[in-house]
């Protein structure tokens, strides 16, 4: 079950500027919020009560006391789990440090699940799995996730061309047809390089899927599918941490939908690790 505080997560980089700052001032007292009256919050927001009630409809409670519930029952549920216990060196710092971590990865990749529900990943499958061909782009970090997936679609028998240069991409999307696919990884959909190679996959009447975080940018724009990521926290190293996890999550739910949606392609996976450890005796004797 979805507490408050991940949808208030998965729905952050949607909202507008006031409903953001009610978001993250939530988010930020959450154990203080069964304090606050509506008109209290709104007070300390400098916005009017009617913003904080519209802001609770909009994410399907009924007002401001339901949501308010909902908070705290989070937050308690939060708290009874986390009786860390101490190491045998006698570090707590450090165990309760790794239990949050661990909490805050469950939570983006819950929060990830949630905007990308089955219904979206079928519909991708299925188009990465009627493509003719399905070019793979990433820049920098992004491509870490775009080489791992190029491989598993390879080893699915599914044709990749696969490349993180986007002059070599643009060279090899001009022999795309309209059922080709470019996927195009991106974290902030923000780099001119992808945009165009887009548009390109468009003017040749392919499919264009990006994945990138659940936020208005230009590449998502011009996307037919989308696969988005929900991961935030106010620490930089922590929420680079949770964005690569929760996609690497994600990417997996797509992996296993693709696989067994096709019996042809479970026959070549198999067939393919079957080839793999065949090489590694080889190598090793």
């Amino acid at each position: 079950m979805s507490t408050a505080l991940v949808i208030l997560r998965s729905e952050r980089d949607r909202m507008s500027a006031i409903e953001r700052r009610i978001a993250d001032f939530i988010l930020e007292n959450a154990h203080l919020l069964r304090d606050y009256s509506s008109q209290q919050l709104a007070n300390a927001l400098g916005i009017s009560q009617s913003s904080v009630v519209k802001f609770c409809q909009k994410l399907g409670f009924k007002g401001y006391p339901d949501l308010k519930l909902a908070i705290s029952e989070a937050v308690i549920r939060a708290d009874s789990n986390g009786g860390t216990p101490l190491l045998p060196d006698g570090t707590p710092a450090v165990a309760a440090q790794g239990y949050d971590l661990w909490l805050r990865k469950s939570e983006a990749e819950e929060a990830t699940r949630l905007i990308n529900p089955p219904g979206t990943l079928t519909a991708v499958a299925e188009t990465l799995g009627h493509a003719g061909t399905v070019f793979i782009v990433g820049m920098g970090e992004d491509d870490l996730h775009a080489r791992a997936l190029a491989l598993r679609l390879a080893q699915l028998g599914i044709l990749t061309v696969h490349n993180f240069d986007a002059a070599h991409m643009t060279a090899s999307l001009s022999a795309a047809k309209p059922n080709d696919v470019l996927l195009a990884f991106s974290e902030h959909g923000l780099q001119p390089a992808l945009c165009q190679l887009a548009q390109h996959m468009r003017a040749q009447r392919g499919k264009v899927i990006t994945v990138t975080r659940h936020s208005a940018n230009a590449l998502r724009a011009l996307a037919d599918q989308t696969l988005l990521v929900a991961a935030h926290d106010e620490r930089p190293q922590i929420e680079r941490l949770l964005y690569h996890s929760a996609l690497q999550h994600l990417l997996d739910r797509l992996f296993i939908r693709l696989y067994e949606t096709d019996a042809a392609r479970r026959a070549r996976l198999q067939e393919t690790l079957e080839r793999q450890k065949g090489t590694e005796a080889i190598k090793c004797a």
